[in-house]
């Protein structure tokens, strides 16, 4: 990585780094520990996401990961360690998951993986990390799966999981427009049908007259999604669940716009991202509901927050290229800082056991990158990642957040 020129860090914004990352003393063990991927003066991480292909716009979440490692090490890494971090392109593919996978344990011998994204390439590769013994944390997917402890102890989500949402915003539904007639569009994929499963498990339970009227899938091969959109319009629906992903929420919430069509937008938590929604069209976007458990990057409420200034001094030297709002950034930022956590957590017994030790008591942590009273639930039988979340309202410029969370 081409380095920037070197710039001090504002005080607020580099004690709020000092505060969440490196807090002194540094955690040492009676004795050293070490498996594949750290020694005495190294731990090496690794990370699967889509540099290119129909999600690459997730990239940023590797390249945020490799400034912050950067940082840290110039500032004489974690418990005295250098962290390595190899973050690869999986193209959002499952076969090249599976690739890249194999080469960051087998080849490249890394500790543990972390914030590696999407649903059906994690899907690839979770046996054989299970089998392997290799930490697969803070995945970028909020899969019900990945709550199995007693099977698959290796597996971590770092999102909300998806069927809470799900529940939540169904809940919401109901409570709003019980006469509702609700048109889905959703991924074909397991991502996609884990929310449409409880979402219409709680309309049953709720007896009143709510109903899905129509569903519509679509591949992330499809260039587009505008017949489905149509489709949709055309069904009397006047509630609009969307569950999709990067570009094809994009399309999405342009073409509702652009076929006047006017439901009650619901929309998954992954895609409310500032850079999705601007290449929507911000007033394109307006009243569209979503759960919320994080901050947004750039300007607005939260740009003088501690944990928001830091992460924009970061961008500023070390990714003057990334956009300042661009809030999937400043989700890469939270993940990272909670994996340095817990590593720095680990002390000098960096084996995969006390990793995965650590990062399964996490409970209480505050990521940087989630909203005041949301943090970590995380124990050794149960890996919801959060249990308390925020509905939240877009009004064309920001997200109008609700005063209080639903904890389920």
């Amino acid at each position: 990585m081409k380095k920037q020129t070197r710039r001090e860090f504002g005080a607020t914004a580099l004690s709020a780094i000092a505060a969440s990352v490196l807090p002194a003393p540094f955690v040492r063990a009676a004795e050293k520990k070490y498996d594949p991927g750290a020694s005495d003066t190294e731990i090496k991480l690794g990370q699967t996401v889509p540099h290119s292909g129909p999600g690459s716009l997730y990239g940023v979440l590797g390249r945020v990961g490799e400034a912050y490692f950067q940082m840290i090490n110039e500032k004489g890494g974690i418990n005295g360690r250098k962290v390595k971090f190899l973050t690869m392109d999986d193209a959002y593919s499952a076969p090249k998951c599976v690739e890249a996978t194999r080469r960051l344990v087998e080849q490249e011998e890394v500790l543990a993986l972390y914030g590696s994204l999407g649903t059906a390439p994690q899907t690839a590769v979770h046996k054989y990390l299970n089998s392997k013994g290799v930490p697969q944390l803070l995945l970028n997917t909020g899969a019900s799966k990945w709550n199995d402890p007693k099977n698959n102890k290796w597996t971590m989500a770092g999102l909300p999981l998806y069927p809470t949402e799900a529940r939540i915003l169904a809940k919401h539904v109901v409570a709003v427009k019980p006469n509702a007639k609700i048109g889905i569009l959703y991924q074909n994929d397991d991502f996609g049908r884990d929310f449409l499963g409880p979402f219409k498990k709680v309309l049953a339970d709720a007896g009143g007259t709510a109903q899905v009227i129509m569903e519509q899938t679509y591949d992330l091969t499809d260039p587009t999604v505008d017949s489905q959109l149509i489709n949709l319009s055309k069904s009397g629906a006047d509630v609009f669940y969307n569950i999709t992903t990067g570009k094809a929420t994009s399309q999405s919430v342009r073409k509702v716009a652009e076929l006047g069509w006017k439901p009650l937008q619901l929309l998954s938590a992954g895609s409310t991202g500032r850079s999705i929604l601007s290449a929507a069209g911000f007033e394109n976007a307006k009243d569209i509901v979503a759960i919320r458990y994080a901050k947004e990057a750039g300007p607005g409420r939260w740009e003088k927050d501690p944990d928001s200034m830091a992460f924009e001094e970061l961008r500023k030297k070390y990714l003057p290229n990334v956009d300042p709002d661009n809030t999937i950034a400043y989700a890469g930022y939270g993940q990272v800082a909670s994996m340095a956590e817990i590593l720095r957590r680990c002390g000098d017994e960096l084996t995969r056991a006390n990793v995965l030790k650590h990062a399964t008591t996490l409970a209480g942590y505050h990521s940087p990158f989630f909203l005041d009273g949301v943090n970590y639930s995380y124990t050794p039988d149960d890996y919801t990642p959060m249990k308390t979340l925020y509905i939240s309202i877009f009004n064309g410029k920001d997200w109008d957040i609700s005063d209080k969370p639903v904890t389920e």
